[in-house]
């Protein structure tokens, strides 16, 4: 139930995102952001709010910690739709974090693969790669390397 301990206070985020998803392109925003997370549950879960602020937009995770099955589902919300979507689920195994699960691009089903790596006391690397193809090749389309504030 611990594995998210890490993230617990504020952060400031270099954020990179691929512009056009499965069109083999390398053209990436670079923007910032700041991020407050907080147990909640008694720390089995926390929440995590995200303001971009040169979109002028905010996003959400919710990470419950399932005690049966020992594994974390993530939820993501934003501003701009106001629902949450499909969970990503997983666990760490030797200081990385792996969580997949099922969502959809443009109307087409796809598989959606979050990573957490190089996790430090100051800093942490999250990832976002999916898969148009059930997971048998990967496109990175965004990268987040946070900072300890």
């Amino acid at each position: 139930m611990n594995d998210f301990d890490f993230l617990i206070g504020s952060w400031t985020i270099v954020n990179r995102r691929l512009r056009t998803l499965f069109a083999d392109s390398d053209d990436w925003d670079v923007f910032p952001s700041t991020s407050t997370c907080q147990h909640i549950l008694a720390g089995g879960g926390n929440l995590e709010e995200i303001i971009f602020p040169v979109a002028g937009t905010q996003g959400m995770t919710l990470r419950l910690f399932d005690t049966e099955r020992k594994e974390w589902s993530l939820y993501w919300s934003n501003t701009q739709t106001g629902v949450l979507f499909p969970p990503v689920v997983g666990t760490f195994t030797d200081g990385r974090g792996d969580f997949y699960g099922d969502d959809t691009h443009k109307g087409v089903p796809i598989r959606a693969h979050f990573i957490w790596s190089r996790i430090t006391a100051t800093s942490a690397r999250w990832e976002q790669e999916f898969s148009a193809d059930d997971g048998r090749t990967w496109e990175t389309n965004w990268v987040m390397e946070f900072t300890r504030a």
